[in-house]
């Protein structure tokens, strides 16, 4: 598994420094990461290294838990109730459907909030500092962050696991 930790730079050249350490260090370029305010993404920041803006990805993921939840409860209940002569097939079948339904409402709501990182770092982003978000194993980034530091990044409270890829 891999670990996201997020650094906070003033501005693009001491984000595009804090980026070659953690490249020499080993970190992939996909595993690095920028956060800025819009007209510092649209101007100065290439598209392989932003970070996507909203919480569509997560939004979706719950709404899909919540609604097969729902869903199932909805077709046990069903089962239950002799009148309506549901079966278990049918039980799987309102799951299903569940989750679909809420999936896509999650999706609609995700898509309109930002993601959990520009919620959290709001301030730092208005201020016009630069995010550098940054993937590895725990070992990698325990050595890397004094580095990081010393190439002018602050380490931010902010730590996730995320599936390795």
């Amino acid at each position: 598994m891999k670990i996201r930790h997020v650094f906070s730079t003033p501005d693009v050249a001491t984000a595009r420094a804090a980026m070659d350490v953690a490249r020499q260090a080993g970190v992939r370029e996909d595993d690095l990461l920028l956060v800025a305010r819009s007209d510092i993404e649209l101007d100065d920041i290439p598209n392989e290294h932003k970070e996507a803006d909203t919480d569509l990805a997560g939004a979706a993921l719950r709404g899909a838990g919540y609604g097969g939840a729902a869903g199932l409860l909805a077709g046990l209940a069903a089962v239950v109730i002799s009148p309506i002569g549901l079966t278990l097939a049918g039980a799987a079948a309102t799951t299903l459907a569940g989750a679909i339904v809420g999936s896509w409402a999650s999706a609609l709501v995700g898509s309109s909030l930002p993601d959990p990182i520009r919620r959290k770092f709001d301030h730092e982003i208005k201020n016009g500092n630069i995010l550098l978000l940054v993937d590895g194993s725990r070992e990698l980034l325990a050595a890397l962050e004094p580095r990081l530091v010393q190439a002018g990044a602050t380490p931010l409270p902010y730590e996730e696991t995320k599936m390795k890829a």
